[in-house]
């Protein structure tokens, strides 16, 4: 309440003070020369007679108006500047990082001052001196802001939809930023007109007969000794006004802070029933030595270091290891999402049956942006929160599908039936922060699954969900599979959840594919050491409460280092001599089980893994 009454009582003074007191203002009487404070002038007059007190009124408008004006061109150029730096190519944003760093180097009220004295004393050249000098500090926080957004999922999926530079910057990066930029242009509308004030009083802004707040105050510090109040009535109006922005600023953040409750988590719809599809055994994806190195600081990091896969249309095929294997790494390159200065190579890439490496970066994105599809593991992250649910869900099938928008929220709004979501168009005016976790996480997957991407690639889609939660979000992924034909990457750390959802499973270790088996055959048919110790440090209802879980002595491999022989060699129970020399190769123990081990243990006997599936049953 104290904000709106400080701004609502600037808003009458700039209008009354230009109707009522203007005239009276700029009226000279001789005979009324440099008096005091009286009942029919109450701060005085000046050198020619003229009410201070009219004066001061009347000088609202030519106050505030420059240091909004500075304000927001100083903004808008320092914004654009710093918001440039994350939608034009590493070479251009380099050399823009520099200029903004070289403009900082210099004091801003210096700069201001300098432009004033050179483009010559007036209210116009304190404007563009003022705002020239500020840009420097909005692109400064542009920048930093921006680069947090380049970083985010549903920044690099808007990349790979091939939007150009200005949507880019328009859609999904200025809204993004745009509330913290509006709270600082807010105050700094106070600071812009202390600043002018200032150069006005120096008399390097207004002059006479023009005047503002500033020149007031400089024509009353002259008689500051003997008449003290037409020097402090202009200064209490210059503080008044930019407490006034001030306030305005804390009241902004404060309403920000209250933002909306979630909406309720919604009843699940009935499952349909499973449709009967035709056995395929067609590759949706074959992808052979696949390759990424990280350019770093101390060096360069290779994640990745040969995965082979090959994965068949309609299968959900389980991607599991430790934290720091390479999963989440793989599946970017698989997507052509790695993070800017990574490089990815392969000896075979072929994505429906074209080859991948063939193409043109243009055409390789716009394959992968209609054929494959993300669930990225932090769905708050993988939406634009400054943009609606409906915008963001349409925006694919309009930009490559070419569907009007009528019939992409139809679309949208079946999808999002089919995740059990039936709020429609409600949740399609929602924005991402209104929604829970497990909302957010199933409109994710109706998104991931307008386009009918032949391959879905679910990075740890339970992650931080409950038990309950994490149950629905399978049975989701299993209609998009059966509705859709899709085949389903399923990236996780819960072995159980891989081995009870998943047809095959691919086990990773230091950035390559150690072992892959049909799913059923996780928990007792694993052949290599490290599955077996990891389905081993898997608790079960059988286990001893009283007993520590087991665990894997020892850490994962380097990610910089170039030692030969097999990367698992360390913590191998039983290594060989030649593990040390040469990295053993994915080799074939039965139709659909491969195993890079010199020394594969031996499968159990037939007995006990019959009575171990009865079991499971």
């Amino acid at each position: 309440m104290t904000t709106l009454v400080m701004l609502a009582s600037l808003a009458v003074l700039a209008v009354a003070g230009e109707v009522l007191w203007r005239q009276r203002a700029d009226r000279p009487d001789p005979s009324a020369v440099l008096r005091g404070p009286s009942a029919e002038h109450l701060l005085g007059t000046d050198h020619l007679g003229r009410d201070q007190l009219a004066r001061l009124l009347s000088a609202t408008w030519p106050s505030l108006l420059p240091a909004v004006t500075a304000t927001l061109l100083g903004a808008v150029a320092g914004v654009v500047l710093g918001a440039l730096t994350v939608v034009v190519g590493r070479r251009a944003a380099r050399l823009l990082g520099a200029l903004i760093n070289l403009l900082l180097a210099f004091p801003a009220l210096l700069v201001a001052m300098f432009l004033a004295a050179l483009f010559g004393a007036g209210a116009g050249g304190a404007v563009i001196a003022l705002a020239v000098a500020s840009a420097p500090g909005y692109a400064r926080i542009t920048q930093t802001l921006a680069a947090q957004v380049a970083g985010t999922d549903f920044m690099a999926a808007a990349r790979v939809l091939g939007l150009r530079r200005h949507r880019l910057l328009l859609r999904h990066v200025l809204p993004h930023i745009a509330e913290p930029l509006l709270l600082n242009t807010t105050v700094a509308a106070g600071s812009a007109l202390v600043a002018l004030s200032g150069l006005s009083f120096l008399g390097l802004g207004v002059r006479s007969p023009a005047y503002d707040w500033g020149l007031l105050l400089n024509q009353g510090l002259e008689r500051i000794y003997t008449e003290p109040l037409p020097a402090v009535a202009p200064g209490i109006a210059i503080v008044h006004a930019a407490v006034a922005f001030q306030l305005l600023g804390e009241m902004l953040a404060g309403a920000a802070a209250r933002r909306a409750r979630p909406l309720p988590e919604e009843e699940p719809a009935a499952r349909p029933a499973r449709a009967d599809r035709p056995a395929s055994a067609d590759h949706v994806l074959e992808v052979d030595d696949l390759r990424v190195d990280l350019p770093t600081a101390d060096g360069v990091v290779r994640p990745v270091r040969g995965v082979t896969l090959a994965l068949r249309r309609g299968e959900m095929v389980g991607l599991v290891g430790e934290s720091g294997s390479g999963k989440s790494m793989t599946a970017l390159a698989l997507a052509d999402l790695l993070p800017d200065g990574a490089r990815a190579t392969w000896s075979t890439h072929r994505f429906l049956g074209a080859d991948v490496g063939s193409a043109t970066r243009k055409e390789r994105r716009g394959q992968l942006a209609t054929g494959i599809a993300l669930v990225f593991q932090n769905p708050a992250s993988a939406f634009n929160p400054s943009l609606r649910i409906g915008t963001q869900m349409t925006e694919a099938v309009r930009t490559h599908r070419g569907l009007g928008r009528a019939e992409a929220v139809d679309l949208a709004l079946d999808r999002l039936h089919r995740v059990a979501l039936p709020a429609g168009r409600r949740l399609l005016r929602s924005r991402p922060f209104q929604l829970s976790g497990g909302q957010r996480q199933r409109v994710a997957i109706a998104t991931a699954s307008m386009m009918r991407p032949a391959l879905l690639i679910a990075d740890e889609p339970t992650t931080a969900l409950d038990v309950t939660v994490q149950r629905q979000i399978m049975e989701l992924l299993h209609r998009v599979r059966d509705g859709d034909a899709t085949t389903i990457l399923l990236i996780s750390h819960d072995i159980a959840l891989v081995a009870d959802a998943c047809d095959r499973v691919l086990v990773m270790y230091g950035g390559t594919i150690v072992e892959t088996l049909p799913a059923g055959e996780l928990a007792d048919g694993a052949r290599h050491p490290y599955t077996r110790m990891l389905v081993a440090s898997v608790p079960d209802v059988d286990s001893d409460p009283g007993r520590a879980p087991h665990a894997i002595e020892g850490g994962p491999p380097d990610p910089h280092g170039t030692a030969a022989g097999c990367a698992f060699r360390d913590r191998c129970p039983n290594p060989l001599e030649r593990c040390a020399v040469e990295g053993p190769v994915l080799s074939p123990l039965g139709p659909v089980h491969d195993v890079a081990c010199w020394q594969p243990l031996p499968a159990p006997p037939p007995r006990a893994r019959q009575e171990s599936e009865e079991a499971q049953k």
